[in-house]
Formats: structure tokens, C-alpha cells, sequence
């Protein structure tokens, strides 16, 4: 059914107050639904406010519950509303699309046989025992109700759609079905069944990318075709998006918890999801060593800044990341000039200085609890207590050295290589680490 202006049609008003509320509104709810998914969700709302006053509704109020209930796809709620109703063509109606979706097919049928009596659509209870048959696998039987119809219900969409899959189901003659399909779909494009029987097709004949549009334009519906859930729910997989695979189990098993189908796949789907991570996340790590294993002699560097990182012992990237600006800043001949330049040249590989230097303390620490405790205790030990000149004590500063154990990491060169340090300051500290029976790192 067409709208002529949905934007006119609140969902709210339509559910919870007194008021018109059949085929018509109905039709207004899934079009606004598929259309826009916020709309869906202020459906969920709705409903949950109609439960949460639900023993003083009246029968009526009952009936827009469990249909409201059944097109979020919370059937077996839905089930007990509706039988609280009014008893009229609606309720039965639902009941029986309930029962249907619910897989208790020859109950269906009598509910749709039901609703016909209290007066809803006989076109549309046709259409709907058709249904039932088809998916009972008494195919003659759902031509036979099909066959029944005739006159305006035979240019719906849902009348070609059902003739279309009952078709399919026989299996004789495919290009019909297909035809039949693309009839419905041209009679209404968002048309769920329909579109979900081209997909198939599509899909069958290896045409995935058009499979997985039609799929989602079919899910866009509510409540969701469990096969079609799970079909585009595996063709995602076919394509390694496991994570909107997995939702489409999900809303599986949001309306049937007990679907082992969906479980499985579900299951399935998180396993390989976990392992598409780990792969790629391994892949990441491979590339961003290839990266760090690259040397700086490989990049154009001004001299200044090339001598400073050779004499400071950096060969790589990585190590490079280790120090930070700090460090960088404290060697002699580099200045701001070359600070630039390094961040620039990490910049291009999405790296930045420091951004390993927790990783070269973790290592520190890790050196650090295979000494005995007495050894441990001198190196955390804050350099202050070596009792060094006022220009040693500058150099450490400069250098981010606050602990005895980071002093004596460094080689004498790295010492050097600091402003202001001279030989008369590297011999106080080979002096004052004597004391301690420490050296500095290579001696």
C-alpha cells in the first residue's frame, strides 16, 4: 500500500491511543519502518510502553500491542496479546501470522480460516493459507489457494510474490519465478519476500554483489525473514565481514532463541572473526616492524641531524622512538632545526618520538628483577645521591637520567654527546659509579 505523505503518520499516536488501527495503519508502520530505522526504534519504544501497562489496557489496546509486539519480531509476546484482544478479524489475522512465524503451520491455518470468518480480507487469508502450504511443502495445495484469487489481488505485489516463490519451490521453471518476482518488486520496491527471492537468484548465479544489495533491501523490513537474515548473514561471511554477520544471527535469535541454525552460524562467525583479528592484527605488527627495522641512513637527513643520531647510537626508526625530544635536544649539534626534521621524517611513517620509550622501560624493568635485591636497591636509587658537580647534574637533567640504574645504561659516547659534558665530567661519573661497583653500559 502506498503512502501518500508518511511524514504525516506518527507511530506513537497510531499504537498507544484509541483510535483507527488495521491494514491500513499497518501498512503505514512497516513502510515508515523500512524507510527509516529510527522510526523502527520509536516503535520499540512504543510497544515497551504499552507492556509496561499491559494488565490495564482493554482488548483492543491488546490488539495494537501484540501487532506492534509481532512487527518488532517478539512473536511469542505477541501471541499472548493478541489472544487477550478483542476477538476480532485483526487479532485473528496476526494470530495467524504469528502461529506461522512461529513454524506451527496447521494452527496458522485455522487462525487465517478464522480471521476470514470474522470478516478480514478473504484475498489476503488466501494469500496468507498459500504461504503456509508452501513452507508445509504442499506445493499443489498452495497453487490451488492462489488459483482462487482473481480480479485486483492479482497485480499486488504480494499475490506475485507468493505465486513467484511457489514457483521457485516446484523448481521447473525458474525464469518464471524470477519473472514473477521482478513484476512484484516493480508493483513495490521495498517489497520483502520478493526482493529476498532475488537475491537468491542472484545469488545462485554468482552475481554476489547485486545478492547482497537485494538482501539488504529485503532485512530493511520488519519483522525480518529468518532466511533472510541468515542468507545475507553467510554471504557476509563470504566476504570476510564477520561482524555484520554476526548481527545478522543476532536479530536471529532476538526473536528465536532456541534457532540452532543461527546459533551455529553465529558461533561460526565470532570464531572467525577473532581469528580475521588476530590475523590482521599480526599483519599490522608485520608491517609496522618492517617500518621500524628501516634504517635512518636510508632517509634524506641534513648532516647535522645524521651525525647527532650516529654518534647518539640510533640505526633505526625504532630506535629512534625510543628517545624522546628531550634526549634528542640534550646531544650536542642538534637543535630545533633538527628537531623538526626528525619529527617530520617519523611523521611520514605515522610515527612520532617517544612513542616506544615505555616499551624500552618495560625491557629496563625486566633487566632490573633479575638483580638481587641489594642491586635493585642501588640502581632505584635517584642519581641526586652520587653528590655530582653542578654541570654533571645539569647533563642528567638533560638527559631525562633520574635513577642510578638509567645512568648506568648509557655508554660513555651517549654521555659525550650531551652539551656541556666533557671528559673532566665523565670521569667524575666513572668515580662516583666505582664507589657504588657500577660502570656504565660497555665498559
Amino acid at each position: 500500500m502506498t503512502v501518500s505523505n508518511p511524514t504525516d503518520f506518527d507511530v506513537k499516536q497510531a499504537v498507544l491511543y484509541d483510535g483507527t488501527f488495521g491494514p491500513r495503519e499497518i501498512d503505514q508502520l512497516l513502510l515508515l519502518t523500512s524507510r527509516d530505522f529510527t522510526q523502527f526504534e520509536t516503535l520499540k519504544e512504543t510497544v515497551q510502553e504499552l507492556e509496561d501497562k499491559q494488565n490495564e489496557l482493554s482488548p483492543s489496546a491488546q490488539v495494537r500491542l501484540g501487532v506492534g509486539q509481532y512487527l518488532i519480531g517478539d512473536f511469542d509476546d505477541a501471541l499472548q496479546s493478541l489472544k487477550k484482544g478483542d476477538g476480532g478479524a485483526l487479532a485473528h489475522y496476526y494470530i495467524a501470522k504469528t502461529l506461522f512465524n512461529q513454524q506451527r503451520f496447521d494452527d496458522a491455518l485455522k487462525s487465517y480460516d478464522m480471521a476470514q470468518k470474522a470478516g478480514y480480507s478473504v484475498d489476503y487469508c488466501t494469500l496468507g493459507r498459500a504461504e503456509t502450504y508452501r513452507y508445509m511443502n504442499q506445493f499443489d495445495r498452495s497453487l490451488e489457494e492462489l488459483d482462487r484469487l482473481s480480479g485486483a489481488i492479482e497485480q499486488t505485489s504480494e499475490y506475485l510474490y507468493q505465486r513467484g516463490a511457489t514457483v521457485a519451490a516446484i523448481g521447473i521453471n525458474p525464469n518464471e519465478a524470477i519473472a514473477l518476482y521482478e513484476r512484484a518488486v516493480t508493483v513495490d520496491k521495498n517489497h520483502p519476500g520478493a526482493l529476498f527471492g532475488l537475491a537468491v537468484e542472484n545469488e545462485r548465479r554468482g552475481n554476489d554483489d547485486e545478492a547482497l544489495d537485494l538482501y539488504k533491501r529485503a532485512v530493511a523490513h520488519f519483522p525480518t525473514n529468518t532466511g533472510t537474515l541468515i542468507n545475507l548473514g553467510i554471504l557476509y561471511e563470504d566476504m570476510g565481514q564477520y561482524e555484520q554477520a554476526m548481527m545478522c544471527y543476532q536479530r536471529v535469535l532476538d526473536s528465536y532463541p532456541t534457532n540452532e541454525r543461527a546459533y551455529l552460524f553465529l558461533k561460526d562467525a565470532k570464531a572467525s572473526n577473532e581469528m580475521h583479528y588476530d590475523e590482521e592484527a599480526q599483519r599490522r605488527r608485520d608491517r609496522m616492524n618492517q617500518v621500524l627495522s628501516l634504517s635512518v641512513s636510508d632517509f634524506e637527513l641534513s648532516v647535522r641531524s645524521r651525525n647527532c643520531l650516529k654518534s647518539m647510537g640510533i640505526n633505526t626508526l625504532g630506535e629512534l622512538c625510543q628517545h624522546s625530544e628531550q634526549e634528542l635536544l640534550a646531544s650536542k649539534n642538534f637543535g630545533e632545526t633538527s628537531l623538526i626534521e626528525i619529527r617530520e621524517l617519523l611523521g611520514l611513517k605515522g610515527l612520532k618520538l617517544g612513542q616506544f620509550a615505555a616499551e624500552k622501560h618495560a625491557q629496563e624493568t625486566v633487566e632490573l628483577e633479575s638483580l638481587s635485591p641489594d642491586e635493585q636497591a642501588v640502581l632505584l636509587r635517584p642519581v641526586a645521591d652520587l653528590d655530582l658537580s653542578v654541570r654533571a647534574r645539569k647533563c642528567m637533567n638533560r638527559l631525562g637520567i633520574q635513577t642510578i640504574g638509567e645512568l648506568v645504561r648509557r655508554t660513555a659516547d651517549e654521555l659525550l654527546e650531551c652539551k656541556n659534558f666533557g671528559v673532566t665530567s665523565l670521569k667524575e661519573i666513572r668515580e662516583k659509579l666505582t664507589i657504588q661497583n657500577l660502570r656504565l653500559r660497555g665498559e
